[in-house]
């Protein structure tokens, strides 16, 4: 297991420093123009650029994580998809060229991951986002921004077959990561990745060595899926490429962030479960609660609420500790690989 952790692609001299201070050698980064104030990554320069900072501070750039330039044409399927594709094709080929091995990637078209607050009050003030359907269930995006489930899955077929084999070609795995909330539709806006079916469904359809998953612990067990069941099936068939480890309380319709040591979730017990089952890939700690003296930010701009340092850097001690006990101890080789 390679313990990572996802930190701005422009360098930040504190959260960069505290990822190597707490023991994280493999990073993970969102490289959208309006983050990196460079090109998008099909710009090779600016990628290369954007790994060579990361090497020069110790750590190594695994992945790319979200949009990681505007995506609409593809998932919406409007005019010039086809030049947008394009795009993405050179991008994994420029992941490939550098030896950037995981491309994590989502098909939540018009709205993103979405909650409906961001100041939520958890353990001793800490602030935690919420999400609540009741606040937005009459609230619809703009007509244009609108789309069904049908369509949404006929685009996301028309960008596989086109990008897949380029992501073969180059060694890389692109890792497709469920809706978040896992509620359809929302606002207008069809969701199609909200049940464990539909990632089945993808891996019948492309049986690419490429094509896998990130599994988002948090957001399987919202959709009530057997989380042990369905990642030993994924993880003994290589399909789960990187783990995102958090947890909520409540469900689907509503539910709140908590600390990764207090929600309902058996964090401990579930990391074993993954290593046991074989899964030797990436994983981070996904959003944590803002602790003292941070703010939550809004939803724009990429890396937003959940995101503040602290309290990923108290997540990474608990799952290393965690790791320690069930992983680190049964062979020394695992160990070099998460400390």
């Amino acid at each position: 297991m390679k313990l990572s952790m996802l930190l701005p692609p422009k360098y930040d001299a504190r959260k960069w420093t505290l990822a190597k201070q707490i023991g994280v050698d493999y990073a993970i980064t969102k490289a959208i123009p309006s983050l990196s104030g460079k090109p998008a990554p099909y710009d090779f320069k600016a990628l290369k650029s954007i790994q060579e900072e990361f090497d020069d501070a110790g750590l190594q750039l695994y992945g790319l994580e979200g949009d990681q330039f505007d995506m609409s044409a593809i998932k919406l399927g409007l005019p010039g998809r086809d030049e947008w594709i394009e795009k993405y094709q050179t991008m994994i080929r420029n992941m490939g060229r550098l030896g950037i091995p995981l491309l994590c990637y989502n098909f939540m078209a018009s709205i993103g991951w979405f909650r409906t607050r961001v100041n939520v009050p958890e353990r001793g003030g800490a602030l935690c986002s919420e999400f609540d359907f009741k606040k937005v269930q009459d609230e619809l995006v703009d007509e244009h921004l609108q789309i069904t489930e049908d369509k949404l899955w006929d685009n996301l077929f028309y960008f596989l077959d086109a990008v897949l084999p380029i992501a073969e070609e180059e060694g890389v795995q692109m890792a497709l990561h469920p809706d978040d909330p896992p509620v359809s539709p929302l606002k207008g806006v069809g969701r199609i990745l909200t049940n464990a079916a539909a990632f089945d469904r993808i891996i019948e359809k492309y049986p690419s060595s490429s094509n896998g998953i990130t599994f988002c612990q948090a957001t399987f067990r919202l959709m009530e899926e057997d989380l042990k069941s369905i990642s030993a099936r994924w993880i003994e068939d290589n399909r789960v490429f990187f783990i995102h480890l958090r947890d909520v309380e409540g469900d689907k319709y509503k539910f709140r962030e908590t600390f990764h040591d207090n929600g309902p979730t058996p964090m401990a017990e579930l990391l074993k479960h993954y290593y046991d089952c074989g899964f030797e890939g990436p994983l981070r700690p996904d959003h944590a609660p803002a602790m003292y003296g941070e703010i939550q930010k809004e939803f724009s701009g990429g890396i937003s609420a959940g995101y503040e340092i602290m309290g990923k850097v108290f997540a990474i001690g608990y799952i290393k500790g965690i790791l320690e006990t069930y992983v680190n101890n049964k062979t020394d080789a695992i160990r070099h690989e998460i400390v």
